[in-house]
C-alpha cells in the first residue's frame, strides 16, 4: 500500500481529476479512515500555505505604509523616486566642494602596507564615501597621494563599483601641495592636543594607514614631517574603559569610523552623541556617565 506521505505529494501534484481517479482507487483498496487522514494533511497543508501568502502580504503593506509615513507622503507629497534621490546627493556633494568643511585622506603611507591591508584601506574609503553622501551637511573630501599606478587605485577600482564617479578630489598631490601648514590639523590617537571643536577655516587629515602589525606613532610621525598641528578625538574625555573578558581597550578606529564620529559631531554639536552612535562596541570602551567629564564643584567656588 501507498504511504500517507507519498499520498500526500501526489494529492499535491495532480489534477483534480486524476486526483479523483486516484480516490475512487483507494475506495476500493483501502481503508476510509486513511483516506480521511490524507484529506485531513492536504487541508492542513493548504490553509498553512494560505497564511503563509497571507502574512506576507500584510508585511509587505505594512513595510509599505512605514515607508511612507516616515517620508511624509501622500497624495500631495507623493515620495521621491530613485533617480531624483541620486540628483539631490549629487548637488548636494557638489555644493559641499565649495562650501563644505575640508577633509584629506593621507594615503602616502600604502607602500609599508601588504595587500591585505591595502583591500581593507580599500573597503574602508567606500564606506567613509558612502557616509559622506547620506550626510546632511556632508564634506569635501579629498584623497591624496594616491598615484594611478598604485596597488590602492587599482584595488579601488576593483572593490568599489563607480569609484571614478565619486564626488570627491582625488589627487597625486600631497596635502601641504593644496594648502599651507598652518591651516591643517592631522587626526592621530597619538596626539597630545585634544579635539573640543571643528573650525571651518582648517583642513582636517586622516591617516589613510590600516597596520594589522600595530607599529606605533605611524600617523603621528607623518604629522610631524610635514609639520603640522595634531590633535586626538576626545575619547578618554567623554567615554571609559569597560570590564570585558579578554581586557581588551583600544582606541586605535578605522578611517571610516574617525569620519562618522567627525560627522555626527558636526551634525550634533555633541561629542557625547557622536562617540555613543559610532564608537565600536568591540574596542572596549563606553560612554561615560554625564558627570564623568565635568569638574566637580567645590564649597569654595559656589
Amino acid at each position: 500500500p501507498l504511504s500517507d506521505s507519498l499520498l500526500l505529494w501526489l494529492s499535491r501534484e495532480l489534477s483534480e481529476g486524476e486526483l479523483a481517479l486516484l480516490v475512487l482507487s483507494l475506495r476500493l483498496r483501502r481503508s476510509t479512515t486513511q483516506l480521511r487522514n490524507v484529506l485531513r494533511k492536504q487541508r492542513h497543508w493548504e490553509k498553512q500555505l494560505a497564511a503563509k501568502k497571507r502574512k506576507r502580504k500584510e508585511e509587505k503593506q505594512r513595510r509599505k505604509l512605514n515607508r511612507e509615513q516616515e517620508s511624509g507622503a501622500s497624495m500631495d507629497n507623493p515620495p521621491l523616486t530613485k533617480q531624483v534621490i541620486k540628483a539631490i546627493t549629487k548637488e548636494r556633494l557638489a555644493e559641499a566642494q565649495s562650501t563644505g568643511l575640508k577633509l584629506y585622506v593621507d594615503l602616502s603611507m600604502t607602500d609599508c602596507m601588504s595587500d591585505k591591508e591595502i583591500s581593507r584601506l580599500s573597503g574602508q574609503l567606500r564606506r567613509l564615501y558612502g557616509s559622506n553622501r547620506k550626510a546632511t551637511r556632508p564634506f569635501h573630501l579629498f584623497l591624496t597621494d594616491l598615484r594611478e599606478d598604485s596597488g590602492l587605485y587599482r584595488e579601488c577600482l576593483r572593490m568599489n563599483d563607480g569609484f571614478l564617479n565619486y564626488v570627491m578630489d582625488i589627487t597625486e598631490e600631497s596635502c601641504l601641495d593644496l594648502f599651507p601648514p598652518g591651516n591643517v590639523i592631522y587626526l592621530t590617537p597619538d596626539a597630545e592636543q585634544v579635539l573640543e571643536r571643528v573650525d571651518p577655516d582648517k583642513v582636517y587629515i586622516l591617516g589613510g594607514l590600516v597596520d594589522e602589525s600595530i607599529q606605533k606613532k605611524i600617523s603621528y610621525s607623518r604629522a610631524k614631517e610635514l609639520s603640522v598641528d595634531t590633535a586626538r578625538l576626545p575619547i578618554d574625555k567623554y567615554m571609559v574603559k569597560k570590564n570585558n573578558p579578554k581586557n581588551f581597550h583600544s582606541k586605535i578606529l578605522a578611517i571610516n569610523q574617525v569620519f562618522d564620529i567627525l560627522i555626527t559631531f558636526c551634525d550634533t554639536g555633541s561629542w557625547t552623541k557622536a562617540l555613543e552612535t559610532w564608537f565600536p562596541q568591540g574596542k572596549g570602551y563606553v560612554v561615560a556617565p554625564d558627570d564623568f567629564h565635568r569638574p566637580l564643584v567645590t564649597a569654595a567656588q559656589t
